[in-house]
């Protein structure tokens, strides 16, 4: 499996350069044997894979990794209708951002064991409590579309994470992978083009924004992962 990395204080040009799996999962590991706890925070656009590559790190690290994603703080669905957001879910201002926030706070010191929510896809509902850290833990991944976004609470994000991925796709590709989500999940293929092709794009624009503060770009060649994050 190849993968692609950049250094963002180069040209992306002329930085990409060819980067083995092996190599990917090396610098997680090398995170997790560093002094105290460190967090690595993988992003990108919906449908870039993000969710597959991060949890394939959790799994090649071992023990010592946990994967918390930021979709967990997505807010339940009768406090984004009260709120008249429901038909905009998956855009910056119907997560608890703050909440986001605090937990990274939370995790950085590994003293506790911290509890973190998890995302349901298939009641579309965030459960609480699902995932625990132990203290022992020495890398937590998490991952998410805005976790390098530089607005309200989510710009207090990229300065909790020690190292910063963005991962991307071909365009058709990433747009393709998230109407067979949307199928996946209950949405019929009229519905989940619609869905893929309107508030997922918008959202997916605002995400490509946040591109450059990222530490490494991640190309995923589309033969690699058949992701659907």
């Amino acid at each position: 499996m190849r993968y692609r990395l950049s250094d963002r204080n180069a040209p992306y040009a002329a930085a990409v350069v060819e980067s083995s799996w092996e190599e990917l999962v090396a610098a997680a590991a090398a995170l997790a044997a560093g002094p105290g706890r460190r967090l690595l925070g993988i992003t990108g656009a919906p449908g870039s894979g993000k969710t597959v590559l991060a949890e394939a790190i959790v799994r090649a690290v071992g023990a010592r990794a946990r994967l918390v994603g930021m979709d967990g703080f997505h807010l339940p669905n009768a406090e984004l209708a009260r709120l008249g957001r429901l038909e905009r879910k998956g855009a910056p201002d119907t997560f608890d951002a703050a909440g986001y926030v605090s937990l990274l706070q939370r995790l950085r010191p590994a003293v506790d064991l911290v509890c973190a929510p998890r995302f349901d896809r298939a009641a579309e509902e965030p459960v609480a409590d699902a995932v625990s850290v132990p203290p022992d833990v020495r890398l937590v991944v998490t991952e998410g579309n805005y976790l390098l976004l530089d607005d309200g609470p989510w710009a207090e994000v990229a300065a909790l994470l020690d190292a910063r991925w963005y991962v991307e796709v071909p365009e058709p590709l990433r747009l393709e992978r998230l109407v067979a989500r949307h199928v996946d999940y209950g949405r019929s293929p009229p519905a989940a083009r619609e869905r893929a092709f309107g508030s997922d794009l918008r959202n997916a624009r605002l995400v490509e924004r946040t591109r450059a503060r990222a530490d490494r770009i991640v190309t995923v060649p589309s033969f690699d992962v058949d992701a659907r994050t």
